[in-house]
Protein backbone atom coordinates (compact mmCIF):
# COMPACT_ATOMS: atom_id res chain seq x y z
CA UNK A 1 0.00 0.00 0.00
CA UNK A 2 2.84 2.48 0.76
CA UNK A 3 4.64 1.66 -2.43
CA UNK A 4 1.24 2.41 -4.38
CA UNK A 5 0.81 5.77 -2.55
CA UNK A 6 4.15 6.88 -3.07
CA UNK A 7 3.98 5.65 -7.05
CA UNK A 8 0.53 8.05 -7.01
CA UNK A 9 1.65 10.58 -5.08
CA UNK A 10 4.65 11.08 -7.56
CA UNK A 11 2.36 11.03 -10.60
CA UNK A 12 0.73 14.21 -9.02
CA UNK A 13 -1.75 12.69 -6.91
CA UNK A 14 -2.19 14.27 -3.20
CA UNK A 15 -1.50 11.80 -0.48
CA UNK A 16 -4.25 12.03 1.35
CA UNK A 17 -6.92 11.32 -1.69
CA UNK A 18 -4.51 8.04 -2.43
CA UNK A 19 -5.14 6.87 1.51
CA UNK A 20 -8.67 7.98 0.63
CA UNK A 21 -8.46 4.74 -2.49
CA UNK A 22 -6.90 2.57 -0.14
CA UNK A 23 -9.80 3.43 2.93
CA UNK A 24 -6.70 3.99 5.26
CA UNK A 25 -6.04 7.07 6.94
CA UNK A 26 -2.84 9.44 6.20
CA UNK A 27 -1.49 8.99 9.95
CA UNK A 28 -1.81 5.57 9.10
CA UNK A 29 0.18 5.90 6.02
CA UNK A 30 2.94 8.22 8.09
CA UNK A 31 3.09 5.50 10.43
CA UNK A 32 4.06 2.77 8.11
CA UNK A 33 6.36 5.18 6.24
CA UNK A 34 8.53 6.25 9.30
CA UNK A 35 11.73 7.37 8.38
CA UNK A 36 11.31 6.45 4.92
CA UNK A 37 11.19 2.86 5.30
CA UNK A 38 8.33 0.65 5.40
CA UNK A 39 7.38 -0.70 9.16
CA UNK A 40 6.20 -4.23 7.91
CA UNK A 41 5.54 -5.46 11.49
CA UNK A 42 3.03 -2.58 11.62
CA UNK A 43 1.25 -3.47 8.76
CA UNK A 44 -2.77 -4.82 9.73
CA UNK A 45 -2.02 -8.13 7.65
CA UNK A 46 1.29 -9.04 9.40
CA UNK A 47 0.84 -12.52 11.06
CA UNK A 48 0.77 -11.57 14.52
CA UNK A 49 1.64 -13.63 17.80
CA UNK A 50 -1.62 -15.12 19.90
CA UNK A 51 -2.54 -12.81 22.77
CA UNK A 52 -1.12 -13.92 26.12
CA UNK A 53 -4.66 -13.70 27.67
CA UNK A 54 -6.41 -16.14 24.78
CA UNK A 55 -8.49 -18.96 26.37
CA UNK A 56 -6.94 -22.50 25.82
CA UNK A 57 -9.21 -25.15 24.13
CA UNK A 58 -9.43 -27.02 27.43
CA UNK A 59 -10.99 -23.65 29.35
CA UNK A 60 -13.44 -23.10 26.19
CA UNK A 61 -14.40 -27.09 26.62
CA UNK A 62 -15.04 -26.34 30.09
CA UNK A 63 -17.45 -23.06 29.52
CA UNK A 64 -19.36 -25.34 27.26
CA UNK A 65 -20.02 -28.66 29.70
CA UNK A 66 -20.54 -26.00 32.51
CA UNK A 67 -23.81 -24.04 30.63
CA UNK A 68 -24.80 -27.80 29.51
CA UNK A 69 -24.53 -29.35 32.86
CA UNK A 70 -28.09 -29.75 34.70
CA UNK A 71 -27.44 -27.38 37.52
CA UNK A 72 -27.03 -24.69 35.08
CA UNK A 73 -29.06 -25.74 31.85
CA UNK A 74 -32.16 -23.68 32.18
CA UNK A 75 -30.04 -20.30 33.34
CA UNK A 76 -29.12 -17.89 31.02
CA UNK A 77 -25.07 -16.71 30.90
CA UNK A 78 -26.29 -13.60 32.99
CA UNK A 79 -27.32 -16.16 35.89
CA UNK A 80 -24.67 -18.50 35.33
CA UNK A 81 -21.88 -16.14 36.48
CA UNK A 82 -22.74 -15.03 39.29
CA UNK A 83 -23.82 -18.14 40.60
CA UNK A 84 -20.45 -20.13 39.90
CA UNK A 85 -19.02 -16.91 41.94
CA UNK A 86 -21.57 -17.56 44.87
CA UNK A 87 -19.61 -21.03 44.94
CA UNK A 88 -16.23 -19.90 44.59
CA UNK A 89 -15.48 -20.48 41.38
CA UNK A 90 -14.24 -18.28 38.62
CA UNK A 91 -13.93 -19.89 34.56
CA UNK A 92 -14.45 -16.57 32.85
CA UNK A 93 -15.95 -13.61 32.35
CA UNK A 94 -19.60 -13.32 31.15
CA UNK A 95 -19.11 -11.84 28.08
CA UNK A 96 -16.68 -14.26 27.33
CA UNK A 97 -19.31 -16.80 28.32
CA UNK A 98 -21.64 -15.31 25.52
CA UNK A 99 -19.07 -14.95 23.03
CA UNK A 100 -17.89 -18.98 23.56
CA UNK A 101 -21.68 -20.11 23.39
CA UNK A 102 -22.11 -17.71 20.72
CA UNK A 103 -19.40 -19.63 18.46
CA UNK A 104 -20.66 -23.07 19.01
CA UNK A 105 -24.44 -21.79 18.30
CA UNK A 106 -25.12 -22.48 21.84
CA UNK A 107 -26.53 -18.97 22.65
CA UNK A 108 -30.24 -19.35 22.58
CA UNK A 109 -32.71 -18.72 24.55
CA UNK A 110 -32.65 -21.57 27.75
CA UNK A 111 -35.79 -21.04 30.10
CA UNK A 112 -39.19 -22.74 29.83
CA UNK A 113 -40.71 -18.78 28.88
CA UNK A 114 -41.43 -17.98 26.00
CA UNK A 115 -38.60 -16.52 23.76
CA UNK A 116 -38.95 -12.48 23.54
CA UNK A 117 -40.79 -11.52 20.40
CA UNK A 118 -38.81 -9.13 18.31
CA UNK A 119 -41.64 -6.91 16.64
CA UNK A 120 -41.28 -5.44 13.09
CA UNK A 121 -41.56 -1.85 13.65
CA UNK A 122 -45.08 -0.71 11.99
CA UNK A 123 -44.24 1.06 8.55
CA UNK A 124 -46.94 3.08 6.03
CA UNK A 125 -46.39 5.31 3.79
CA UNK A 126 -48.18 8.07 2.26
CA UNK A 127 -48.51 9.69 -1.06
CA UNK A 128 -51.76 11.80 -1.10
CA UNK A 129 -54.09 12.82 1.78
CA UNK A 130 -56.67 10.28 2.86
CA UNK A 131 -54.50 7.03 2.73
CA UNK A 132 -52.99 7.13 5.89
CA UNK A 133 -54.54 8.66 9.64
CA UNK A 134 -53.16 8.70 12.71
CA UNK A 135 -55.20 9.49 15.92
CA UNK A 136 -55.01 9.14 19.99
CA UNK A 137 -56.60 10.28 23.05
CA UNK A 138 -54.92 13.26 25.20
CA UNK A 139 -56.09 14.87 28.58
CA UNK A 140 -57.16 17.97 29.30
CA UNK A 141 -57.17 19.52 32.69
CA UNK A 142 -59.73 20.48 34.65
CA UNK A 143 -60.00 22.84 37.05
CA UNK A 144 -60.84 20.20 39.53
CA UNK A 145 -57.53 18.58 40.57
CA UNK A 146 -57.39 15.03 39.35
CA UNK A 147 -59.96 15.58 36.58
CA UNK A 148 -59.91 15.65 33.09
CA UNK A 149 -61.63 16.17 29.73
CA UNK A 150 -60.17 13.67 27.41
CA UNK A 151 -59.87 14.75 23.53
CA UNK A 152 -60.00 12.26 20.91
CA UNK A 153 -58.51 13.37 17.56
CA UNK A 154 -57.04 12.09 14.04
CA UNK A 155 -54.87 13.67 11.75
CA UNK A 156 -54.00 12.82 8.12
CA UNK A 157 -50.35 11.58 7.96
CA UNK A 158 -49.85 13.24 4.74
CA UNK A 159 -51.16 16.13 5.45
CA UNK A 160 -51.14 16.43 8.97
CA UNK A 161 -54.46 18.19 8.94
CA UNK A 162 -57.02 17.25 11.97
CA UNK A 163 -59.78 15.27 10.18
CA UNK A 164 -62.06 15.01 12.88
CA UNK A 165 -62.05 15.58 16.86
CA UNK A 166 -64.23 14.95 20.07
CA UNK A 167 -63.95 16.27 23.83
CA UNK A 168 -65.88 13.63 26.27
CA UNK A 169 -65.68 13.39 29.70
CA UNK A 170 -64.42 9.63 30.24
CA UNK A 171 -63.17 6.99 27.31
CA UNK A 172 -65.18 4.99 25.37
CA UNK A 173 -65.33 2.94 22.88
CA UNK A 174 -68.66 4.06 21.75
CA UNK A 175 -67.14 7.52 20.79
CA UNK A 176 -64.42 6.60 18.98
CA UNK A 177 -66.67 4.52 16.52
CA UNK A 178 -68.35 7.90 16.32
CA UNK A 179 -65.12 9.35 15.53
CA UNK A 180 -63.88 7.54 12.90
CA UNK A 181 -67.50 7.95 11.25
CA UNK A 182 -67.64 11.42 11.32
CA UNK A 183 -64.49 11.35 9.77
CA UNK A 184 -64.84 8.79 7.09
CA UNK A 185 -68.24 11.21 5.87
CA UNK A 186 -66.45 14.03 6.18
CA UNK A 187 -63.84 13.26 3.81
CA UNK A 188 -65.80 11.28 1.79
CA UNK A 189 -63.60 8.42 0.92
CA UNK A 190 -66.24 5.63 0.97
CA UNK A 191 -65.53 4.80 -2.77
CA UNK A 192 -61.72 4.93 -2.10
CA UNK A 193 -60.10 1.96 -3.64
CA UNK A 194 -57.53 0.66 -1.39
CA UNK A 195 -58.52 0.82 2.26
CA UNK A 196 -57.74 3.85 4.50
CA UNK A 197 -55.28 2.72 7.31
CA UNK A 198 -55.62 3.93 10.51
CA UNK A 199 -52.78 4.05 13.06
CA UNK A 200 -52.93 4.28 17.01
CA UNK A 201 -51.33 3.10 20.08
CA UNK A 202 -52.74 0.06 22.24
CA UNK A 203 -54.92 1.65 24.21
CA UNK A 204 -58.38 0.07 25.20
CA UNK A 205 -60.71 2.53 22.87
CA UNK A 206 -58.79 1.65 20.09
CA UNK A 207 -58.70 -2.07 20.51
CA UNK A 208 -62.06 -2.25 21.62
CA UNK A 209 -64.12 -5.32 19.61
CA UNK A 210 -66.88 -3.01 18.63
CA UNK A 211 -64.50 -0.29 17.73
CA UNK A 212 -62.53 -2.89 15.44
CA UNK A 213 -66.18 -4.60 14.14
CA UNK A 214 -66.52 -0.48 12.81
CA UNK A 215 -63.74 -0.25 10.93
CA UNK A 216 -64.26 -3.31 9.26
CA UNK A 217 -67.23 -2.50 8.09
CA UNK A 218 -66.12 0.95 6.87
CA UNK A 219 -62.82 -0.86 5.40
CA UNK A 220 -60.57 0.68 7.50
CA UNK A 221 -57.43 -1.11 8.21
CA UNK A 222 -56.22 -1.12 11.36
CA UNK A 223 -52.77 -0.62 12.53
CA UNK A 224 -51.12 -0.47 15.50
CA UNK A 225 -47.94 0.56 17.71
CA UNK A 226 -45.67 -1.35 19.31
CA UNK A 227 -46.43 -2.23 22.88
CA UNK A 228 -45.28 0.63 25.11
CA UNK A 229 -43.27 2.11 21.93
CA UNK A 230 -44.76 5.87 22.08
CA UNK A 231 -42.25 6.84 19.35
CA UNK A 232 -44.55 4.44 16.48
CA UNK A 233 -47.80 6.93 16.69
CA UNK A 234 -45.67 10.46 16.01
CA UNK A 235 -47.65 12.34 14.43
CA UNK A 236 -50.51 12.38 16.97
CA UNK A 237 -47.90 12.91 20.03
CA UNK A 238 -46.27 16.00 18.01
CA UNK A 239 -49.47 17.53 17.38
CA UNK A 240 -50.54 16.90 20.82
CA UNK A 241 -47.45 18.74 22.25
CA UNK A 242 -47.88 21.75 19.39
CA UNK A 243 -51.18 21.91 21.31
CA UNK A 244 -49.98 21.79 25.11
CA UNK A 245 -47.23 24.32 24.30
CA UNK A 246 -49.32 27.52 23.09
CA UNK A 247 -48.91 30.65 25.11
CA UNK A 248 -53.41 30.60 25.05
CA UNK A 249 -53.27 26.72 26.54
CA UNK A 250 -54.96 27.24 29.85
CA UNK A 251 -52.58 25.31 31.89
CA UNK A 252 -54.83 26.25 35.35
CA UNK A 253 -57.24 23.86 33.35
CA UNK A 254 -60.99 24.02 31.88
CA UNK A 255 -64.08 24.59 33.99
CA UNK A 256 -66.30 22.64 32.26
CA UNK A 257 -66.38 20.22 29.18
CA UNK A 258 -68.63 23.14 26.80
CA UNK A 259 -65.02 25.91 27.73
CA UNK A 260 -63.68 22.23 26.98
CA UNK A 261 -64.41 22.21 23.45
CA UNK A 262 -65.00 25.46 22.49
CA UNK A 263 -60.97 26.01 23.09
CA UNK A 264 -60.01 22.69 21.10
CA UNK A 265 -62.71 24.24 18.05
CA UNK A 266 -60.91 27.33 18.13
CA UNK A 267 -57.38 25.45 18.37
CA UNK A 268 -58.52 23.58 15.31
CA UNK A 269 -59.49 25.95 13.65
CA UNK A 270 -56.40 28.02 13.96
CA UNK A 271 -54.07 24.68 13.49
CA UNK A 272 -55.40 23.29 10.21
CA UNK A 273 -55.85 27.14 8.71
CA UNK A 274 -53.24 29.38 9.94
CA UNK A 275 -50.66 27.12 11.57
CA UNK A 276 -47.48 27.25 8.96
CA UNK A 277 -45.88 23.04 10.06
CA UNK A 278 -42.50 22.92 9.83
CA UNK A 279 -42.54 19.30 7.91
CA UNK A 280 -44.93 20.60 5.02
CA UNK A 281 -42.27 23.31 4.48
CA UNK A 282 -44.44 25.95 6.29
CA UNK A 283 -47.63 25.54 4.49
CA UNK A 284 -50.95 25.23 6.96
CA UNK A 285 -52.71 21.76 6.74
CA UNK A 286 -55.40 22.99 4.70
CA UNK A 287 -53.24 24.04 1.76
CA UNK A 288 -51.29 20.33 1.93
CA UNK A 289 -54.85 18.37 2.27
CA UNK A 290 -56.78 20.16 -0.87
CA UNK A 291 -53.61 20.58 -2.73
CA UNK A 292 -53.33 24.43 -2.92
CA UNK A 293 -49.95 23.56 -1.84
CA UNK A 294 -48.33 23.62 -5.80
CA UNK A 295 -49.21 27.08 -6.95
CA UNK A 296 -48.00 28.55 -3.59
CA UNK A 297 -44.79 27.02 -3.89
CA UNK A 298 -44.62 27.73 -7.91
CA UNK A 299 -45.11 30.99 -6.31
CA UNK A 300 -42.11 31.22 -3.78
CA UNK A 301 -39.89 29.39 -6.25
CA UNK A 302 -40.47 32.63 -8.62
CA UNK A 303 -40.60 35.37 -6.01
CA UNK A 304 -36.94 33.66 -4.90
CA UNK A 305 -35.36 33.47 -8.43
CA UNK A 306 -36.70 37.13 -9.53
CA UNK A 307 -34.86 38.23 -5.94
CA UNK A 308 -31.96 36.25 -6.91
CA UNK A 309 -31.88 37.55 -11.00
CA UNK A 310 -32.02 41.02 -9.35
CA UNK A 311 -29.40 41.13 -6.74
CA UNK A 312 -26.79 37.83 -7.59
CA UNK A 313 -24.33 39.18 -5.53
CA UNK A 314 -26.05 38.58 -2.52
CA UNK A 315 -26.50 34.51 -3.26
CA UNK A 316 -23.80 32.23 -2.62
CA UNK A 317 -25.40 29.43 -4.00
CA UNK A 318 -29.13 28.07 -4.92
CA UNK A 319 -32.22 29.59 -4.23
CA UNK A 320 -34.31 28.05 -1.22
CA UNK A 321 -35.54 24.17 -1.68
CA UNK A 322 -39.17 25.04 -2.05
CA UNK A 323 -39.72 21.49 -3.00
CA UNK A 324 -42.30 19.47 -1.35
CA UNK A 325 -41.81 15.91 -0.21
CA UNK A 326 -43.20 13.23 -2.20
CA UNK A 327 -44.32 10.96 0.35
CA UNK A 328 -45.00 10.97 4.09
CA UNK A 329 -43.69 7.63 6.18
CA UNK A 330 -44.91 6.44 9.90
CA UNK A 331 -41.24 5.59 10.86
CA UNK A 332 -37.96 6.33 9.32
CA UNK A 333 -37.41 4.62 6.28
CA UNK A 334 -34.44 4.59 3.61
CA UNK A 335 -34.80 5.11 -0.15
CA UNK A 336 -34.82 0.95 -0.85
CA UNK A 337 -37.30 0.31 1.73
CA UNK A 338 -39.91 2.96 0.22
CA UNK A 339 -39.58 2.10 -3.30
CA UNK A 340 -39.90 -2.17 -2.71
CA UNK A 341 -42.68 -0.82 0.10
CA UNK A 342 -44.68 1.32 -2.83
CA UNK A 343 -43.81 -1.45 -5.41
CA UNK A 344 -45.29 -4.18 -3.00
CA UNK A 345 -48.67 -1.83 -2.63
CA UNK A 346 -48.98 -1.03 -6.64
CA UNK A 347 -48.92 -4.70 -7.30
Amino acid sequence: MVELINEAHANGCRKFKACEELNISQRTYQRWSKGGTVKEDQRPLVERPEPKNKLTEAERKVIVEVSNSKEFADLPVSQIVPKLASQGKYIASESTFYRVLDEKKMNTHRAKSKEPVKRETPTHIATAPNQVWTWDITWLNAMIKGSFFKLYLIVDMFSRMIVAYEVWETENAEYSKRLIRKAYLSQGIASKDKPLVLHSDNGSPMKAATFLATLEKLGVQSSFSRPRVSNDNPYSESLFKTMKYRPVYPNKGFKDLNEAREWVAEFVRWYNHQHLHSGIKFLSPYQRHYGLDIEIMKKRNETYLKAKAKHPERWSGDIRDWTLPEYVTLNPMDTAEVDNYLNQQSS
